[in-house]
Formats: structure tokens, sequence, C-alpha cells
């Protein structure tokens, strides 16, 4: 074949072998082929997905209570789904169960390992613990120092690296050198289903809900709890809430198809991203009605508010909701804000509650 003499392409001036190239070669095309599989993957969770997940992890994650939230300017009935209240601290304790409990045992015989900035890291590791598997985490570079904490607690172990290439593990589902299985913290069905048991029980409290806000992260949060309301209670509106640090979706719900934003990290750490997830596009821009973005002072304001009125902690993805509902923007009807956190540093939260952040 002249192609691997080397001469044709000019390769032995060089001092690179023909071979080599064709070799680099290969791997590109592999790379380039896995990256559009990822792209061209199709998403599907259907309402007996949710209300399959609801019985498998009832004696894993707890039913949480929705509360009244009083407020003298409140735009119309605000109520607040306590998913902070989670064992863990998160709602992701819930897709975690799920995902684990169906996965093929064989494969989880070396164990699992996920890609998170702490909550699903913890819903991994909680998980993992009961069932006494390995558990390794890779964090982004900014994870705070609590939710560190809490995965070391529970038993497992993480890897910090930059996080852009964070950001690619989640893209990819792959990181060198790691054993086990991969649970994705947004883009499987199984953890979409898992969160969307929120929605279940948002519907059996208020079937007369209006509208349902939700931190936006990557998708997997919204997705789940708008799938099962949607086929519930077709007219349900449901929000999206973005800080303006890292707030993709909004821009894309405007033109149309994915873009990506400049990404700032900030006390907001459990959502946000330069851009949305190809995968997951398709099913959330059929499902979500719109993005709120918020400033981080009125994130910091709405924390304060849950401290002071409802006793409740809330990280920044968490707070999320509740300022974007203080907005007026999701309407003045029955508003459900999912408080999906509560995992934040106490350093943040001090200068949060003494107005320096």
């Amino acid at each position: 074949m002249a192609g691997r003499t080397g001469k044709s392409i000019g390769s032995k001036s060089l001092g690179i072998a023909a071979e080599d190239i064709f070799a680099c070669w290969h791997i590109y095309q592999k790379i380039r082929a896995k990256q559009m599989l990822t792209a061209e993957r199709k998403i599907s969770v259907t309402l007996k997905d949710i209300q399959a997940a609801q019985q498998r992890i009832r004696n894993k994650a707890i039913r949480t209570p929705l509360l009244r939230f009083y407020y003298e300017d409140s735009p119309g009935e605000l109520y607040l789904k306590a998913e902070n209240l989670q064992p863990i601290g998160s709602f992701k304790l819930r897709g975690a169960a799920n995902a684990m409990a169906i996965a093929d045992k064989s494969l989880l015989s070396k164990g699992v390992y996920t890609a998170s900035a702490g909550n699903m890291a913890q819903g991994v590791a909680w998980n993992a613990r009961i069932m006494n598997i390995p558990c390794t985490v890779i964090v982004p570079d900014h994870a705070p120092q609590i939710k560190l904490d809490a995965i070391t607690r529970l038993g497992a172990n993480f890897i910090k690296i930059p996080f852009s290439d964070w950001w690619q593990v989640i893209v990819t589902r792959q990181f060198d050198g790691m054993k086990g299985l991969f649970i994705h913290p947004v883009a499987d069905p199984a953890v979409i289903a898992g969160n969307g048991t929120i929605g279940l029980e948002i519907f059996e409290d208020i079937p007369d809900v209006d509208s349902v806000i939700v931190p936006y992260g990557g998708g997997g949060l919204i997705a789940g709890i708008a799938t099962a309301l949607k086929a519930l209670k077709p007219q349900v509106k449901i929000f999206a809430s973005e800080v303006e640090t890292a707030a993709p979706l909004a821009p894309s719900l405007s033109a149309g198809k994915p873009v990506n934003v400049e990404y700032t990290p900030s006390f907001v750490d459990g959502m946000g991203s330069s851009s949305v997830l190809s995968e997951m596009w398709p099913l959330v821009s059929s499902l979500v009605d719109g993005s709120i973005v918020l400033s981080l002072q009125q994130i910091a304001n709405a924390i304060r508010l849950l401290i002071g009125r409802n006793r409740m902690i809330a990280e920044g993805a968490g707070g999320s909701s509740l300022a974007a509902a203080l907005t007026g923007s999701a309407g003045s009807g029955k508003t459900v804000c999912v408080i999906s956190g509560g995992n934040i540093d106490t350093e943040k939260l001090i200068k949060i509650l003494s107005g320096t952040i």
C-alpha cells in the first residue's frame, strides 16, 4: 500500500513514521465517531418509568415535605419542595438509588464512579456504601469543601481536576484509568426517572399546581420532574432557574438550539455550565416553558429569606428556585420551588447572612 511507505506523504522528512500517523488518524476517527454517537443519543423517560422508580427507591429516599412559604411581597402562593432534607442534603439520592438498583450486578463488581461537584457524588457514595462496593468521584476544582468532606465521610474517594476537564468527563462518560461502572449525573434515563419521583410527590400534594421552578444544572432534575407533571397535568408550567454566571439554557431556548456561554465559578456551585448537554437538549427543550436567570445577589437574598422565614438552609442552586419565583416570572398562581439541596460551605453561608456576598 503506497500510502504506508511514508514517502508519499512526506512523513519521513519529519521524523514521523507513517504507521504512527495512520494510528493517530484511526484514534481520531474513533473519538469523532463516539462524539457523534453521544450527540445523537436519544433519551426517553416515561411516566411509567418514574412510577416504577418511586416503588424501587421508596425505602432509600425520603418523601420530602412540601411547605408553604409566606412572604408579604409574594406574587402568588409559594411552596417549597424541601429536597435539602434528604439524608445527603440533596435530591441526588433519588436518581443515584434508582440507577444503581437496576444496574447489571456484574457491572457493579468493580465499583462505581461519577463526575459531580458534590451532590451526585454523595448520592452515588451513599448507595455504594449500602451495596458495599467502592466508589470514586471526579470533582471540579471549585467543588466546596463541605461536599468533599461528605464524599470522604461516606467512604468514597475523589479526584479533583480543572472544570473544563471535568465537564469533558460528563460529555464523554470516561476518565482514563478508572475502573467500574460510570453513573452519569444527568443524562441517564434511570437517574432522570429517579429525579422524576419529586414530580409525582408534588402532584400528590398539590394536584392544582400552576407552575414549578427547578434549578437547572445539567437538565436531569428538570427533565424528570417535568416528564412526571406534564403527563399528569399537561397545562402545568415548568420553569428553570439559572444563575447569570453560568446560564446556557435561557439563550439556547431563545435560539432554538444549544449555545455556549461564558462560565464563571461562584458560590452557586451546584448548577450551571458553559453549555447545554447535546443529548439532553431534545428532552429539555420539549418540556421546559422558560428559564429565569438570576443574579448572585437575588439568590443570596433568597437564601437569607429561606433561613429567616422557614428556618431552611439552602445552597446556591437550592435558593435559586425561590429567587426565580419572587421575580413573578412564573406567574401568580400556586408555584412550587424545588429546593434542590442544602450543602453550602459555612464560610459562604456566613457571608450571605452578613450581606457581604
